[in-house]
């Protein structure tokens, strides 16, 4: 091809948490660069934002179906080649499917929908068009999270037996959407955010993060779910409690009123043999717990890891990476999947690791599942899709 791959942008404008996150991420590697945006509905602020980010004036667009119809009207050598959708989850789909309906790739902010089933509704979509599709999981970009799903897969731990996941945050222990709090006032309303907050916000990256190190699936849950705070409508507190596949049990909990907590995720599995933990405090390291001898540190950029948790790194070892670069590995492994497609060569196996549209629809299940488990009187319910 010869160039960078050419992202579109909805949402992310001014005062946008995410579009940011989004951008740094996808530009990090020199692979992709943004040529175009609809980056708010508010006409000034879409082109104050297009300013800030020195697009050209007449790719800067005032609603995705301009962007989306502008684009597929300029030159295939000029065009986006995706978009990338960072807006509250009701309006996830609507771009996503019309930007696959028009001959463009997409990437999308977790959730995946509004709903499960307008998640169905893509994957249908992409079966149709051929769209390759990417949501922003962003925990399982880390080396040591893909080293721990790699040792898992082999064996070496035994059959699992138990899996543990939590993701506490205190950022929401006040009534913050309250007062004039963008993410706190979007996140909490059903209107956009969807029937839950926390299970929806920050429970789905847990129980992904469950179902992706482990390699297993959730086929029946009893969960309980809570509003803390006076005032809110949606969940801010949560616990689940798991049953996977081949008979492993496991809990998760997922809280934004832990009062002192930032972002402290944390995952553990145990097999026969032993067992490892991560947690994004210390993401580097990647602990090995073994029956009958000593803990074992796995380190980050070190030879002796995993193709998976190489391919992930990009500074030799001791030398910290973290969010962003977790989140450039998910826009990096996309880049280079959608490149030797227009290219005509295959993917290998590490490129194709970033979660696409079967995790959205999981993710989608788990939060209507969640819901539905803490207003029964059930003890178990079966995880149904």
């Amino acid at each position: 091809m010869g160039r960078k791959l050419r992202m579109g942008m909805v949402g992310g404008g001014r005062d946008a948490f995410i579009g940011a996150v989004h951008r740094m991420a996808a530009i990090m590697d020199g692979e992709i660069e943004l040529v175009c945006g609809a980056l708010s509905s508010n006409p000034d602020k879409a082109r104050l934002s297009g300013e800030d980010l020195y697009l050209d004036p007449s790719r800067v667009y005032t609603s995705y179906e301009e962007m989306i119809a502008g684009e597929k009207a300029l030159p295939a050598e000029k065009r986006m080649d995706f978009v990338s959708i960072v807006t509250p989850n009701h309006l996830h789909f609507g771009p996503a499917k019309m930007a696959m309906e028009n001959g463009f790739h997409v990437v999308l902010d977790k959730p995946a929908t509004f709903t499960l089933a307008e998640a169905k509704e893509l994957k249908k979509l992409i079966d149709q068009t051929g769209a390759l599709f990417c949501l922003t999981h962003t925990y399982t970009g880390y080396p040591m999270v893909k080293e721990a799903r790699q040792i898992l897969a082999s064996g070496k731990l035994g059959k699992i037996r138990k899996v543990y996941v939590e993701y506490p945050q205190g950022w929401l222990t006040n009534f913050r959407e309250g007062s004039n709090y963008k993410q706190a006032a979007w996140r909490t309303d059903p209107k956009r955010s969807g029937i839950s907050g926390c299970m929806g916000d920050i429970g789905t990256h847990a129980f992904n993060m469950a179902e992706y190190v482990s390699g297993l699936s959730v086929t029946a849950i009893c969960a309980d779910m809570n509003i803390v705070v006076p005032g809110r409508l949606l969940d801010d507190d949560g616990a689940v409690l798991l049953k996977f596949n081949d008979g492993v049990s496991g809990f998760l909990f997922a809280t934004q009123i832990a009062a002192g907590e930032e972002n402290n995720v944390k995952v553990r599995v145990y097999g026969e043999k032993g067992g490892l933990e991560w947690k994004q405090e210390d993401a580097n390291s990647l602990l090995v717990k073994w029956l009958d001898e000593p803990t074992q540190i796995l380190r980050a950029g070190n030879p002796y890891l995993s193709s998976y948790a190489r391919a992930g790194t990009r500074t030799p070892a001791g030398h910290p990476e973290g969010y962003l670069e977790a989140f450039a590995n998910i826009y990096r492994n996309f880049a280079f999947t959608l490149r030797a497609r227009l290219e005509g060569k295959t993917p290998t196996p590490e490129w194709l690791d970033f979660p696409g549209i079967d995790a959205g629809i999981r993710g989608m299940a788990f939060i209507e599942n969640v819901v539905k488990s803490a207003a029964s009187d059930m003890k178990w319910m079966p995880f149904e899709e």
